[in-house]
């Protein structure tokens, strides 16, 4: 039986996994964490095969697990939405990068590099490493990200060009996408607008907010490490550290 952790802030993240996985009798799962501090805790106690695992999570992100626990880490395969961290993530020798949305056969096909894995287990990650880098760099070459917006008001549909977007704030299970002074809602999740907009354009700042990159203006330091973006239009919007990895990333230089 392949023992599995599943470490994601987000609940319904976790239970798609965990359906996925049930349907496997080969595998079990011992546990689901909702944050990096938990998951170093049961990654460094528990004797467990494999973790899937976050990069962004409210307190401490999936490098700094991997980071944390050390050689008693178990198999890694990465599953997040930011496709800017997939050559970091072998960097650290993880065994696969899921990125989401992810198929079930796409999903499938990690579970049969994990069981070829553990087949071997030691000197096994870095021999197959280039074969599954070879198909992360095919599924990034051929994803489409959103380029409009479609907004459906008071009987209307109306496309709104990606390009327009200043920034987009959270409202539960929607979205309000600012455009200059305009706001339009549309009825999608802050995560699932997260894993459909262009890295290379948009970031997503906080767990409320994404902001088009070129629309920041300036950084101003707040308590505890955080910070507050001002857009070029003076417009304020607030920016958590758990996110300063992805927007130096994004900006291609540190804070």
């Amino acid at each position: 039986m392949i023992k599995a952790l599943i470490v994601d802030d987000e609940p319904v993240a976790r239970r798609r996994i965990r359906r996925l996985l049930v349907a496997h009798p080969d595998f079990s799962v011992s546990g689901e964490c909702a944050s990096g501090a938990e998951a170093i805790q049961r990654l460094t106690n528990d004797g467990l095969d494999v973790v899937f695992l976050d990069v962004q999570m409210p307190d401490i992100d999936g490098f700094e697990v991997v980071r944390a626990v050390g050689a008693r880490l178990p198999a890694v395969v990465f599953v997040t939405a930011f496709d800017q961290y997939a050559i970091a993530a072998f960097e650290v020798h993880a065994l696969d990068y899921l990125l989401k949305p992810f198929s079930r056969e796409r999903f499938e096909r990690s579970l049969d590099r994990i069981r070829a894995d553990l087949g071997r287990r030691h000197g096994k990650v870095a021999a197959g490493r280039l074969d599954v880098l070879d198909v992360l760099i095919r599924e990034l070459s051929d994803r489409r990200y959103l380029t409009r917006f479609v907004v459906k008001d008071a009987g209307k549909v109306t496309l709104i060009d990606a390009v327009r977007v200043d920034w987009i704030e959270a409202a539960d299970n929607y979205a309000i996408v600012h455009t200059g002074r305009a706001t339009h809602v549309v009825r999608e999740t802050l995560a699932r607008l997260t894993a459909d907009l262009d890295p290379r354009q948009f970031v997503r700042v906080h767990r409320s907010a994404i902001v088009r990159i070129d629309r920041i203006q300036e950084f101003e330091p707040a308590f505890h490490g955080d910070f507050v973006i001002r857009l070029q239009d003076g417009t304020r919007v607030p920016m958590s550290r758990t996110y300063r990895t992805a927007v130096e990333q994004a900006l291609g230089r540190p804070l």
